[in-house]
């Protein structure tokens, strides 16, 4: 079930830009992931083989130490490598000799099957000698599983035996550690997207409500001020109307629709002070004003309504502009609601801070009894805006808005405000 707020098209233009907020968001955040995620995947292989090296080369380089060729031999001892930690860990380790004729020989072996095969083996060793010096490959195991390998020449003076000492890494840990490492990148990105996602979700929701605030004051706004303007354009038009007129009744006319315009650009600032207000641009006046004599000053806007006055002196503390506003809605509703007798006046009286106006009408319908100060709550006459600007203006000021039948037939309505501030 859609509400009629929502089905508004530019409340729905502003939630299919809350959803493209959301959407650009997790695009910008999951792009900014990837490039992190291949930058750090990239360094990591490149550090990971930097140290894989490294720990090849150290390995070979402390073997290279522990084998060595007795004087007036030909044959290499490798005794001293059946108790090194370096040649008995975790790393592949093999030393070949040769007496000269280009044939190579195992003298030591330590987790051979990690490591090439006789002819691998015997290639690569061909490879150190003819560098003469570390040498790094990447190779294939007896059971042709990916090896990294370093292998590193010895020779002795005055001899033709030579020896290589060849190390390699234990196959699939390197790609077992890089594998946790990307699976840990592709998780942990998944999860920053989808809490970007729903965090974009929450802040573009947020600014989206504040938005839909907005658009629904200026639609209250707008509505607020058709309806207090209609009666007085209505009044101006007919004010007015091309008809043969004498200088007396063109004078007349004059004054009446200055008067009118007056009253209009009046209301047009009441409404717009309460907009400012309410979206926090400005805030109330407040001065001190002699409610009775604001309050005649209304009733004087209605020369042919017969209405009945009774004024004492009373001092209130607010804005001037918007308490006219006040007191003209609840005149007009009066007015409006007590033309159903129009011989009874409109009463209105002003005493200790209260403006009662009483009106002989049919008194409170089922509508208006439960809260008849609501935006839209309404007899049957007008839109029901003119009495909640009143309930409104009367909390803003920190007084309260009533109506209640009144004896005799009709209704009492009034806006209470507090006593001014002491000293």
């Amino acid at each position: 079930m859609i509400s009629t707020a929502d089905a508004r098209p530019a409340v729905a233009r502003l939630r299919r830009t809350r959803w493209q907020l959301t959407a650009l968001i997790t695009a910008i955040t999951a792009t900014c992931l990837i490039i992190l995620g291949v930058v750090a995947a990239t360094i990591d292989a490149r550090s990971r083989a930097s140290a894989l090296d490294d720990s090849l080369d150290r390995v070979v380089s402390g073997l290279v130490r522990a084998v060595e060729l007795p004087e007036g031999e030909e044959t290499v001892d490798v005794s001293q490598l059946e108790n090194d930690a370096l040649a008995n860990g975790e790393t592949a380790v093999l030393v070949l000799s040769s007496p000269g004729d280009g044939k190579w020989q195992e003298d030591f072996a330590h987790l051979r099957s990690w490591l090439p095969k006789d002819d691998g083996a015997a290639g690569l060793a061909d490879d150190a000698d003819l560098a003469d010096e570390t040498i790094f490959r990447d190779g294939y195991d007896g059971a042709g599983r990916p090896v990294r390998i370093a292998a590193t020449p010895i020779t002795w003076e005055d001899s033709k035996t030579k020896a290589v000492v060849i190390a390699g890494t234990n196959p699939g840990m390197f790609d077992r550690d890089r594998a946790l490492l990307i699976w840990g990148l592709v998780v942990g990105g998944l999860t920053l997207v989808a809490l970007s996602a729903v965090a974009g979700h929450l802040l573009s929701s947020r600014s989206m409500r504040q938005a839909i605030v907005m658009l629904e004051e200026q639609e209250r706004f707008l509505g607020d001020a058709a309806h207090e303007l209609r009666t007085p354009l209505t009044t101006l038009g007919l004010v007015t109307a091309p008809r043969r007129r004498n200088p007396h009744e063109v004078e007349r006319a004059l004054v009446d629709a200055r008067a009118l315009g007056a009253r209009m650009e009046r209301i047009v600032a009441g409404l717009l002070a309460r907009a400012r207000m309410q979206a926090g641009v400005t805030t109330m006046e407040q001065v001190q004003l002699l409610l009775d004599q604001l309050t005649e000053s209304v009733v004087e806007e209605f020369p042919k309504a017969g209405i009945v006055l009774r004024a004492d002196p009373t001092v209130v503390v607010g804005d001037p502009n918007l308490l006219s506003l006040a007191v003209r809605n609840l005149i007009e509703n009066a007015i409006t609601h007590g033309a159903v007798n129009r011989g009874a006046p409109v009463e209105v009286h002003v005493a200790d801070g209260r403006v009662s106006v009483r009106d002989h009408g049919a008194g409170l319908t089922p509508q208006l009894s439960s809260n008849p100060f609501q935006r839209g709550v309404t007899a049957g006459r007008g839109s029901g805006i003119g009495l909640a600007l009143v309930a409104w203006i009367a909390e803003l000021h920190g007084g309260t808005a009533t109506m209640e039948p009144a004896a005799g037939g009709g209704t009492i309505a009034s806006i209470v405000l507090p006593p001014p501030p002491i000293g």
